[in-house]
């Protein structure tokens, strides 16, 4: 049954995939892929949201205990959706070394806690907190496409998913995994793989962090310049 529910998962990504290019041929298979990463966080978010806030229990008081049914499956269609996108991401070289460690441990991850049975509770907050940025993320990238990233709303959409990665993923992210480390009933190789995801979203951070100082300069530079732009042309405005 586990094994169904994965293949269909698969299956439901990749015909999503095909439907897309045929859709949008003209704009090529990244866009493709983009839609379907889009369409898989904005999916994966509520229906984990909705495991882990409606029908519980919460990963903070309940680490390492048995999967439920609904635990399960979200995982089953996450699992489906990063076995596509690793094969994608490895057929046309888009990603780096670093997002493809991030898949991978996250297919191990789910993989772990679909096939013991335990810690599906975890899994799905470490899911919604890691996929509730993605789709400001495949938005960026839809901006930059159309030309519009260089603008008040590529502003808008970089300062949310900032806010959004550093509270949720780093923040709420450190309780959670100390949450499961201290947890007696969470199995040594499930806090192994926690230690390696954190470690992963404070890479994320780290170059995040150097991308927000890198624009603030950019963005300082450039008021700068209009400023004395401003300033020149009021003195030419007065000397005439």
């Amino acid at each position: 049954m586990l094994v169904l529910q994965v293949f269909c998962s698969l299956i439901g990504w990749f015909c999503l995939y095909l439907l897309f290019c045929y859709t949008f041929a003209q704009r090529g298979v990244e866009w493709s892929c983009r839609l379907v990463t889009l369409s898989h966080g904005v999916i994966i978010v509520l229906l984990t949201g909705y495991v882990l806030f409606i029908d519980g229990p919460l990963p903070f008081t309940h680490a390492g205990t048995e999967n439920t049914e609904l635990q399960s499956v979200s995982l089953a269609v996450c699992l489906g959706y990063f076995f596509f996108d690793m094969c994608w991401c490895v057929c046309f070289h888009t990603e780096g070394p670093l997002m493809l460690a991030h898949h991978a441990g996250s297919i191990v991850g789910i993989l772990l806690a679909l096939l013991m049975g335990v810690s599906g509770c975890e899994t799905c907050g470490a899911i919604f907190g890691s996929e509730i940025t993605n789709p400001l993320l495949q938005t960026r990238w839809f901006l930059r496409q159309l030309g519009l990233y260089d603008s008040l709303l590529g502003d808008a959409v970089d300062l949310l998913f900032i806010v959004l990665f550093a509270t949720v993923r780093v923040g709420v992210g450190t309780v959670l995994f100390y949450c499961e480390v201290t947890s007696p009933r969470t199995t040594l190789i499930m806090k192994l793989g926690g230690v390696a995801m954190y470690a992963l979203a404070w890479v994320f951070m780290v170059d995040i962090a150097r991308f927000c100082c890198k624009k603030s300069r950019a963005k300082y530079k450039k008021w700068q310049e209009n400023n004395k732009l401003k300033q020149a042309q009021k003195v030419n405005g007065k000397s005439e």
